[in-house]
């Protein structure tokens, strides 16, 4: 693998692939679940402290194992193939191509609010409830696009992630400035005058819309299970940083730069974050934000804003982010795929590197599986079941610098987590909460990723069944 990534690369993938379309939408349903600007910021600073937290354990692990293939490889040296194969198992099938055909399908949405034809255009195919929209086929288009584009070499995709993530950073800075500069009427004191109460318990129409009448106050155990299901949102939101672990190879100097990536990175877009729910909170009351017309929150509130230009504002500023995210996880991605097929756990195809030193095998196989779940329509459920399973594998990554530190003590590692034992223990705590909070009231949140993880026992059996000696 060559050197291509220098530390700003690696920063810019780190943010470009955290930075999606979840900030733009899922605060409508942070709201829902608390009915209170409060708690949404509480549950954004939890979900930015977790993440930090990660990142920080993870770098120790990205300095004892500076390879490609990231997190695969950690859980692989740590907890022996099978643990790695499963990780390998889940990201290919939902986790990373999944967010890929989401982050896709909102490009497709968002530019269907510039061209209004394509929304309204009749299905190309339908049978039943099955159908393929022109909305899909423009998601298809741009996967295979940046697929090709990173099959040009590391050069091309970097480059790419560079422009698109300093527009979007750059982009998001500006609405936060005009959010407190250009809002008419601020609705931030009457958000937080709830102050810790907050509110859920709304009921549906028959259409299945929320009724605004429904607030009631909420407490306990009730409100725990509602920063859960809130949780759900900005948790989906902040994921992917682990993508530059996968790309260790190709970073320069790969034992300090992909530790300080992942902090300087993750810590960034969770301050953004956090801006940028002030700015809803200042731009929107209560029900504007919870009830915001299809969850487009950022939509909402940019008309405040800007007026009636908001809209196109907002459109072009997700089509930059989910443009520029979809090319850090499309490179990132199938640099794991390319690790495992080396040892012997994928399809040997993805071995080999093309002419312009890049796994374009690999590439080409993770943007036909992620076009097929864009067609299949069901990437929105997957994405509900798999925050579960990705904070699960996070748990028992970061679980893997304390058991490493007891059972080899002695080894040699260029960058010790910061505070240990309290941070990995502190992503441990939060984790476990949400995983629990979620198995007890929104199991649908749960056991059907976690279910197709386990799918890959059999596969992984099945792959090595003429081995002698199975880990």
């Amino acid at each position: 693998m060559q050197k291509k990534l220098k530390l700003w690369d690696a920063i810019m993938l780190v943010m470009g692939s955290m930075i999606g379309s979840g900030i733009f939408i899922v605060s409508a349903d942070m709201m829902r679940n608390l009915g209170s600007g409060y708690w949404v910021i509480v549950v954004w600073i939890i979900t930015g402290i977790m993440t930090v937290a990660a990142a920080i354990s993870y770098g120790e692990l990205s300095a004892l194992f500076p390879k490609a293939g990231g997190q695969y490889t950690y859980l692989t040296e740590i907890f022996g193939k099978k643990m790695g194969f499963l990780y390998g198992w889940g990201l290919f099938t939902v986790i990373q191509t999944g967010t890929i055909a989401a982050v896709a399908m909102a490009f497709g949405k968002f530019t269907a609010y510039l061209v209004p034809s394509l929304n309204n255009a009749a299905p190309i195919f339908q049978s039943g409830e099955f159908q393929i929209t022109w909305i899909q086929i423009v998601a298809i288009i741009i996967i295979l696009l940046l697929t090709y584009i990173n099959t040009r070499g590391v050069e091309s995709g970097k480059l790419l992630q560079n422009i698109f993530t300093g527009s979007k950073v750059i982009a998001l800075l500006g609405l936060i400035a005009a959010g407190f500069i250009l809002v008419d009427v601020s609705h931030l004191a009457e958000n937080f005058s709830f102050g810790t109460d907050s509110f859920n318990n709304l009921k549906k129409d028959l259409s299945g819309t929320f009724l605004k009448e429904g607030w009631e106050p909420i407490g306990g155990m009730t409100l725990l299970g509602g920063i859960a299901a809130a949780m759900v949102g900005s948790v989906f939101s902040s994921v992917a940083w682990e993508s530059v672990t996968f790309v260790s190879g190709e970073i320069e100097n790969p034992r300090k730069n992909v530790v300080k990536s992942m902090i300087y990175g993750t810590s960034a877009v969770m301050i953004l974050y956090i801006a940028v729910n002030y700015v809803y909170l200042n731009a929107l009351d209560r029900d504007s934000i919870a009830f915001a017309a299809n969850d487009r929150v950022a939509v909402a509130a940019s008309q405040n804003i800007f007026g009636s230009a908001g809209t196109i504002i907002i459109a072009l500023l997700v089509m930059i982010s989910t443009f520029g995210c979809n090319n850090g996880l499309i490179l990132a991605g199938a640099r794991v795929f390319q690790t495992m097929a080396k040892d012997g756990l994928f399809f040997k195809s993805a071995v080999e590197n093309n002419k312009n030193e890049v796994p374009g095998n690999a590439l080409w196989m993770q943007g036909v599986w992620a076009s097929l779940l864009c067609l299949s329509g069901q990437y929105g459920n997957l994405l509900d079941m798999i925050s579960f399973v990705i904070v699960l594998f996070y748990m028992i990554t970061v679980f893997g610098v304390i058991y490493l530190r007891l059972k080899q003590p002695d080894l040699e590692r260029p960058y010790k987590t910061w505070l240990y034992p309290v941070t990995p223990i502190i992503y441990l705590l939060i984790g476990s909460g949400f995983c629990i909070l979620l198995l007890i009231y929104k199991q649908q949140y749960t056991w059907p990723g976690f279910l197709m993880v386990l799918l890959g026992l059999p596969v992984y059996y099945f792959i090595n069944r003429n081995k002698k000696e199975i880990h």
